[in-house]
């Protein structure tokens, strides 16, 4: 591809992506949804405009970078601390349910295969896409209803944040087991070590950047350079330790995002992620999803995967919070808090795309999801906070089934 195809693919991904966007804002879906269906309109499967390319898709590795270094800055580690044993255990609960119910999906639309064979680890792929939380359509629900800073709104920030953190960690042990040439115990003992890595040189960069931040407080040099550590981080989890380089990169927001400057830095990541990487990244999505192989059955299977997705999270969270206590509707309105999908879930699916454990076709059922879950949350939560017997009505029938 020569460079003035590139401008031109650029410029077509740019455009496209902002009035899809503000379609789909029109539509109150999600304006990432209308991004990729920009991606799936101008790519191969539709108009032919735009095509594929290697430059294109290390435009789109640096994009997902990008967002997970932004999501790792955003994450707040006293209310993480705060919310404490019981948001961890929801978490634990929200990863573990989907990700078997997933697992098992799979495996009864293409068969139950030997442990540890290629079609295995896809099958448990499936169920990892699915352990991923969108938290900020929910966020927003709660506030305009004045349920934000509750005990419940409290429990679900809390494990949302958590869930992300075990679906990236579930994310990096699937990809390890699945190579050939590792074992499980090397697969565990690398991510262990990069953790403590990650932990030990953490804790050095956050003191050089505080004692920075410190001296030259909102200046352009500290997104700079926690741009670099962040590249840095993602770059030595993959090479040295053989860790999905988003992990690394989400660790390195993690280490930064106690410090004053976080939101400034955090400011600064958006305005690149907004204006070119995570247009490119996402409208890719769209470019990869191979729509002529879109058969009947897949369709039935994005169907399948979209409802076992959604429930799945409400049981696993919903039940882990009544076991800790929660009211019957309350823990309802945390399981229907943490079903919305969003980034994470089409990071994932990305990087099993990229290391050969997703076909691109199975992209539609994430997109489904995705938008599904969008728009069907909001209006759920507002129901079960507006109108109390008609919680207790869906819990009696949850119950009943």
């Amino acid at each position: 591809m020569s460079s003035v195809e590139v401008f031109r693919d650029l410029a077509v991904i740019l455009v496209a992506a902002k009035f899809c966007g503000i379609a789909a804002r029109k539509l109150h879906a999600p304006q990432v949804a209308g991004v990729i269906v920009a991606g799936l309109l101008i790519g191969p499967g539709v108009l032919g405009i735009v095509k594929q390319s290697e430059f294109l898709g290390m435009m789109a590795e640096i994009g997902v970078v990008l967002l997970m270094f932004s999501a790792g800055l955003e994450t707040n580690l006293r209310d993480l601390v705060k919310t404490g044993p019981v948001a961890f255990l929801i978490a634990c609960a929200g990863v573990a349910v989907p990700l078997v119910g997933g697992t098992l999906l799979y495996m009864i639309f293409y068969g139950v295969s030997p442990l540890g064979s290629e079609e295995f680890y896809r099958a448990v792929f499936i169920g990892v896409i699915m352990t991923a939380t969108s938290v900020s359509i929910t966020v927003e629900s709660l506030r305009e209803l004045g349920k934000l800073k509750g005990k419940t709104g409290t429990a679900i920030m809390g494990a949302a944040i958590i869930d992300d953190v075990i679906g990236i960690i579930v994310l990096t042990f699937v990809i390890g087991f699945r190579d050939p040439q590792s074992s499980p115990v090397a697969v565990i003992i690398n991510t262990v070590l990069f953790f403590l890595f990650a932990g030990v040189s953490g804790f050095v960069f956050y003191k050089v950047f505080k004692w920075l931040d410190a001296r030259y407080p909102h200046t352009r040099r500290i997104p700079i350079l926690g741009l670099a550590f962040c590249l840095f981080l993602s770059y030595v989890a993959e090479t040295y330790f053989g860790i999905a380089d988003i992990t690394g990169a989400y660790a390195a927001g993690i280490v930064l995002c106690s410090l004053n400057d976080s939101d400034y830095i955090a400011s600064k990541m958006d305005i690149n992620s907004y204006m070119l990487f995570g247009p490119v990244f996402f409208a890719s999505i769209g470019l990869k999803t191979n729509v002529g192989n879109i058969t009947p059955e897949i369709m039935i299977f994005s169907a399948a995967f979209v409802a076992v997705a959604l429930v799945t999270k409400i049981m696993g969270c919903g039940m882990m919070a009544r076991i800790c206590g929660f009211s019957g509707d309350d823990s309802l309105k945390i399981g229907v808090g943490m079903m919305t999908r969003g980034e994470v879930a089409l990071i994932v699916a990305q990087k099993g795309l990229a290391v050969g454990l997703l076909n691109s076709v199975y992209f539609t059922s994430v997109i489904f999801l995705i938008i599904i879950s969008s728009i069907v949350t909001p209006i759920i939560l507002k129901v079960l906070y507006t109108n109390k017997s008609a919680a207790r009505g869906i819990l009696r029938l949850r119950r009943a089934a």
